[in-house]
């Protein structure tokens, strides 16, 4: 038991301290004088300011509304291989995720160029077999309004899906040899500049556009930086694809410069040939962009484990020797 104060008959008596217990007199100061320790109470209290309603909690969705869907495939998990330290952050958007977004839409567009561009073919093709018959006699007129239409229609449609094609090839192009680049670890070695110049000026287009391509192809799959690029065979493909395509698309335009109606029966062979040209060329250039975006960005095998069957003769096995 504590002592008796003395004189706490006759002084005020303050609150109790809550570290020893004792009363002290009332008025002696805010510090315990047996303990020291301070004897104001507070106590804080948070309330919202008047005129202000507390919101309310948002609800929670009771709803299953199915898993989560993303646009591309996620990057995010445990990698294959050893563990690296992480990689700082960019400054700037991933020019991996850009070149894989873009050919989600530049492969269908390239398909559907080939097709365009087959079917401009084909009516070129029976222009020309008219061209012929109305040399013996009269044509139909259901025939030449269905091929004059049927030319108008392809020769209006292909090239707004070739120019179309041909700005999404470049962004591609571009996000591509960024990309491999930060895979090699070296800088691209083309600016950006220059590689939309080698895309878009006549005469650098016939040899730039595959050197790009080659040197994505050689960081792709990670041969040494310090090795000559050697293109596969894929690309050398494409390459004279797209060289003979230019170099005759040059002649067209000048070909439909000349008069006479031998000249107008030649230019359309070459509209056909030019338009059969154009249709490989575009596949070609469909799978050589899946390949390259392949190897910068390889998917892991689908596979997992499961367990068909336990062998319980074999687990038998030791307890019964033992």
């Amino acid at each position: 038991m504590q002592p008796p104060v003395p004189g706490t008959d006759e002084v005020a008596l303050g609150p109790p301290c809550p570290r020893c217990g004792r009363r002290a007199p009332a008025g002696g100061g805010p510090f315990c004088p047996f303990c020291g320790r301070y004897l104001a109470a507070l106590r804080w209290v948070a309330e919202p300011p008047p005129g202000v309603t507390p919101a309310k909690p948002a609800a929670l969705p009771t709803r299953y509304t199915g898993p989560p869907r993303y646009r591309l495939l996620p990057r995010w998990g445990f990698p294959l291989g050893p563990w690296r330290p992480p990689e700082p952050e960019r400054a700037g958007p991933d020019p991996l995720t850009g070149a894989r977004s873009i050919v989600g839409s530049l492969v269908p567009l390239l398909w559907a160029t080939a097709a365009v561009a087959l079917l401009a073919a084909g009516a070129e093709v029976w222009r020309y077999v008219l061209l012929l018959a109305s040399r013996d006699g009269a044509l139909q007129a259901e025939s030449v309004a269905a091929s004059d239409a049927l030319v108008a229609s392809a020769g209006t449609v292909a090239p707004i899906l070739s120019l179309v094609v041909g700005v999404l090839m470049v962004l591609w192009t571009v996000r591509a040899a960024q990309a491999a680049a930060d895979r090699a670890g070296v800088r691209p070695s083309r600016s950006t500049r220059m590689i939309v110049l080698g895309w878009l000026v006549p005469g650098l287009n016939l040899s730039i556009p595959g050197s790009v391509l080659a040197e994505i192809e050689h960081s792709a799959i990670g041969l040494p930086a310090q090795r000559r690029p050697r293109p596969s065979r894929l690309v050398l493909v494409w390459w004279g694809l797209w060289a003979a395509s230019v170099v005759l698309t040059a002649v067209v335009l000048l070909w439909s410069l000349r008069d006479g109606v031998q000249a107008r029966a030649d230019g359309v062979v070459l509209h056909a040939v030019l338009d059969l040209l154009a249709a490989v060329t575009a596949g070609v250039t469909a799978r050589l962009v899946l390949r390259i975006t392949r190897l910068l960005a390889p998917s892991a095998p689908r596979r997992r484990e499961v367990l068909l069957k336990i062998n319980t003769s074999t687990a038998a096995a030791p307890a019964a020797r033992a």
